[in-house]
């Protein structure tokens, strides 16, 4: 079984687009595998809501449980397999191990309407983003840490595009962000590209680490929801720590707010199903 290079190829759900690193968040209903839900004739899925259309690696999902389900047939659901491929896909680009709780069931459920209402945009401020986070039951440590998950994530240019061409309607730029980084990113993102994707840790994609951090801190955190961080005092000085210490606690910290994500909003007992298929209800 190449159920190894199916989980390292996985990254790319696991870590992109415009929301942190994680198998929970994507989803607004929180763990219970409705992010990997297709649409329907008569419902458009949360997959393609605007804050998850970077989003790829679906059908590698659908793989691993195809594989699973071959072993032991109705026991391990679609949100534990991507709680469990997220974090060995971390851990395979030199991230940390957690431990993952599993025994979640899937929902049935997955709206888009409900996707953009509840998930975090990319051009979130911090007072967008703490209440989004602290609604989920997280903290605003939480939040910090967790968009470190954008050391690995990428974005379609059409997220940002706003800030390096028509920031205030006036075809003007975001003065929070580093005015040769908006000139790098103006060659990699004409006006209108919707299709082309830009790293959002320039030379760190393969590798998990704490780049994060000094980038948002020089102002060249591509999304205006990754310069937020340096609007409010508490993740402003996670930020300068972790670029001043190498990262000194990111990792352990990445963990421990993984975990906690982990538990958010998890289905269990009778409620909802083991479904046969992730982007199928039964």
């Amino acid at each position: 079984m190449k159920l190894t290079a199916t989980i390292f190829q996985s990254r790319y759900l696991a870590g992109g687009g415009a929301t942190p690193t994680s198998s929970c968040f994507p989803s607004w209903l929180g763990c219970e595998g409705s992010v990997l839900l297709n649409s329907t004739k008569n419902n458009q899925a949360e997959k393609v809501a605007f804050p998850n259309l970077s989003l790829r690696g679906f059908q590698v999902i659908d793989g691993v449980k195809s594989a699973v389900e071959k072993v032991c047939p109705g026991v391990v659901s679609c949100a534990d397999i991507l709680a469990l491929v997220a974090r060995d896909a971390v851990l395979m680009i030199k991230g940390p191990f957690w431990e993952v709780p599993t025994g979640r069931r899937d929902g049935r459920v997955s709206s888009a309407n409900e996707a953009l209402t509840n998930l975090p945009p990319p051009f979130a401020n911090i007072t967008q983003l703490k209440t989004m986070f602290l609604g989920k039951g997280l903290s605003v440590k939480d939040l910090v840490v967790l968009s470190g998950g954008h050391t690995i994530g990428n974005s379609h240019c059409d997220s940002f595009s706003n800030r390096i061409y028509n920031f205030t309607g006036k075809g003007d730029t975001d003065p929070k962000l580093d005015s040769k980084y908006i000139v790098n990113l103006k060659s990699k993102c004409k006006p209108g590209d919707v299709s082309t994707t830009v790293e959002m840790d320039p030379g760190s994609f393969k590798t998990f680490d704490e780049d994060y951090y000094t980038l948002v801190a020089k102002r060249r955190g591509l999304l205006e929801s990754d310069a937020a961080l340096l609007d409010d005092s508490e993740t402003k000085a996670y930020v300068k720590l972790q670029m001043a210490t190498y990262g000194s606690t990111f990792l352990k910290d990445f963990s421990e707010s993984m975990v906690n994500m982990g538990k958010m909003q998890v289905l269990t007992g009778m409620a909802g199903e083991i479904r046969k298929h992730c982007a199928l209800v039964n």
